[in-house]
């Protein structure tokens, strides 16, 4: 067997059975999830007609590379949201089955161990922001690397600390995933955020993988800047290999509600998706034909992304200054989490999470869960995530509980 299989992390969801193991939640409640973060809105309707219209194309086999109307329609898209110049959908974008799949096979596309065992300094490393989507830790472990963590600070509005970061540990980074707006903090990276690292990247020569499976979701007037476009704006969108060593990720899972369709594309850089697709060609990424129908006529349309939007930001209007009253909480940049500070509770993430679910039966998840150890600190500590992803009375139910058991807290203490 694989022994860098012996290396993963259980998945928070599995810690966070542990956790409840042997809890038997107040029966006077009805359950309600803030844990997993997964979108409950309505699949439009319009989206589903052309899956279901498109299953004759069941009777062929697809190709990796994914057809021409999708590649267009996602270059389309990427033109519109970001104003960015067109692209080339043959070379520059590709359809994959949903982000998630995408993000951990990169690694294992960009990761060469002969440049890692040649390196004076030490191995192949994945950077990785902390706390962070945990495919990006098994990935790195799988591809023979090591991940290396830039905590998330207050200081930044939580996001990574890039700064921080040693040049002898960039000179070892042969790949660095961010997500932006984050996963669980909802931060957003500037533009002289991208600047500072496009530079490290030409420097040393690793590639950087953006994850905006979030981008769609926020609560301003202006969408959240994103790595092609920060790209175009900072002059790296045109020459010989425009957006050099640049890949971004998105999906549309949270964007149009379709988390079961595991749809989504990668688009930058041509040099690192052409070998993206030979990698992808042996593994077998094809995205199926009705699939692609239906993805096409989600990216065409932004009248049902508007409405989801609107969900959301009134959802997060009402809820977080509920939240507020007992808890250290504010609006995120962008996404559909809220980042809690719990320590007014008197209790660590954990036990707060725990007695949470045993007293009033609404699942969160501690912080602690979503970060690693790293630089003397876990940036997850004494913290909550809160998906909220559920319809809006279900998500104020869930936010007048809370608000209850840290008011028992503060009364028994």
């Amino acid at each position: 067997m694989n022994p860098h299989l012996e290396r993963l992390h259980p998945y928070p969801f599995e810690k966070l059975r542990q956790l409840f193991a042997g809890v038997t939640p107040n029966p006077g409640y009805a359950p309600i999830s803030l844990g997993i973060g997964e979108p409950k809105h309505p699949t439009p309707a319009f989206i589903q007609k052309a899956l279901t219209q498109s299953m004759a194309g069941l009777a062929n086999y697809p190709s990796t590379h994914g057809g021409e109307p999708l590649r267009t329609a996602i270059a389309g898209w990427l033109e519109r949201r970001y104003g960015v110049p067109p692209l080339d959908a043959n070379t520059m974008v590709l359809p994959v089955n949903g982000s998630r799949e995408a993000l951990f096979a990169i690694a294992q596309c960009v990761i060469d161990p002969r440049a890692a065992s040649a390196n004076a300094n030490g191995g192949a490393l994945v950077m990785c922001p902390n706390p962070f989507y945990q495919i990006y830790e098994g990935a790195a472990y799988l591809a023979g690397a090591e991940p290396w963590f830039v905590n998330s600070v207050p200081a930044r509005n939580f996001a990574p600390d890039y700064a921080s970061v040693p040049d002898h540990v960039w000179a070892r980074v042969q790949l660095l995933y961010l997500c932006s707006p984050g996963n669980p903090t909802g931060a957003v990276l500037t533009l002289d955020d991208w600047r500072q690292l496009f530079e490290l990247a030409d420097r040393h020569g690793f590639v950087i993988a953006a994850d905006e499976c979030y981008s769609e979701i926020y609560f301003g007037a202006a969408p959240p800047l994103g790595a092609l476009e920060a790209a175009h704006q900072l002059g790296r969108s045109a020459g010989l290999r425009p957006y050099a060593n640049l890949v971004v990720f998105s999906s549309l899972s949270k964007r149009s509600n379709v988390p079961g369709m595991r749809s989504g594309f990668v688009a930058g850089d041509p040099d690192v998706l052409k070998k993206f697709l030979l990698y992808r060609t042996y593994s077998g990424g094809a995205m199926s034909p009705p699939v692609q129908s239906a993805s096409c006529a989600a990216w065409n349309d932004e009248a049902h992304v508007q409405e989801n939007r609107n969900l959301y930001k009134e959802k997060f209007t009402l809820i977080t200054p509920l939240l507020k009253q007992v808890m250290d909480v504010e609006l995120p940049d962008a996404g559909f989490y809220l980042w809690a500070d719990v320590r007014a509770s008197g209790l660590s993430d954990t036990e707060f999470a725990r007695g949470l679910y045993a007293e009033y039966n609404v699942t969160v998840l501690p912080g602690s869960y979503l970060a690693r150890d790293a630089h003397g600190s876990n940036p997850g500590r004494n913290r909550i995530r809160m998906a909220l992803v559920a319809e809006v009375d279900e998500g104020l139910e869930a936010a007048n509980r809370i608000v209850q058991f840290c008011k028992d807290l503060k009364s028994s203490s």
